[in-house]
């Protein structure tokens, strides 16, 4: 009975071992054999950016940039790109147009060369976009998470809607869309001739109107329902890339 008990408990413990040693093994190569892995083969394609740092990447210095940037005022005539992507302004000015920076154990490439874009578009089985959590797929199951034949089938169908000869009909519903947007900004103008304005909800406001003219034949005002009920989708989506998914929960 005690050698049986004992030939249970070695057992248990080898296989608690054995399950400890793969759980190590993963997270060895997450955090480390994996990054360092692909940041030579960047390397020798040709590719130029710092060195890889355990688990934060190029976080801590990300962090430090974004705030050196934000802290400083900006005029109507400065460079807009150091002030709205600080740390890929630097990365590109140090390390090249062909160069990758470090977001957590994930490297992230910056391709400038047309000719490689190219390829990258057309080829979309070997270039595949980044995994996104389940949580967006949920929320968001359009064009821009499709890959493959489903992406193709998809592309097909909005292809003919971008046609030149099709955008040039749609000429009179952007004309109406902005001149309704000027309109509005001229009766919110001062008797001294000059007010400040917050832009972005006009412009908000003018997309979706040429969207309903457009795509619906209706006015923004009689669509608000539909874009009011896609801002929140949009709300909901950026909550959910912060929310941690754990595998087997929903």
């Amino acid at each position: 009975m005690q050698m049986e008990v004992s030939l249970g408990s070695i057992a248990v413990s080898v296989v608690l071992l054995i399950i400890a040693s793969s759980w190590a093994w993963r997270v060895l190569n997450w955090v480390w054999l994996k990054p360092k892995k692909l940041e030579n083969c960047l390397r020798q394609q040709g590719f130029a950016g710092n060195s890889y740092r355990l688990l934060i990447g190029d976080l801590k210095e990300n962090i430090k940039v974004v705030k050196d940037a934000t802290s400083k005022p900006m005029n109507l005539s400065d460079d807009v790109a150091p002030r709205v992507l600080p740390y890929l302004h630097q990365t590109i000015n140090k390390h090249g147009k062909n160069s990758f920076m470090w977001f957590a154990t994930t490297p992230r490439v910056t391709i400038m060369n047309p000719d490689y874009l190219k390829d990258i578009f057309t080829k979309y089985d070997d270039f595949q976009k980044p995994h996104t959590s389940p949580i967006v797929k949920l929320l968001s199951y359009g064009l821009a998470h499709l890959e493959g034949e489903k992406w193709v089938q998809r592309r097909k169908l909005i292809n003919p809607a971008f046609h030149i000869e099709k955008l040039k009909n749609m000429l009179p519903a952007f004309y109406q869309s902005c001149t309704d947007m000027i309109s509005n900004w001229e009766t919110k103008v001062s008797k001294e001739g000059s007010c400040e304005l917050d832009i972005w909800p006009f412009l908000q406001n003018m997309s979706g109107d040429v969207i309903s003219r457009t795509a619906f034949g209706s006015s923004y005002e009689e669509g608000r329902t539909i874009f009011e009920l896609q801002k929140e989708q949009v709300q909901l989506l950026s909550k959910a890339l912060f929310i941690a998914v754990i595998p087997g929960l929903r």
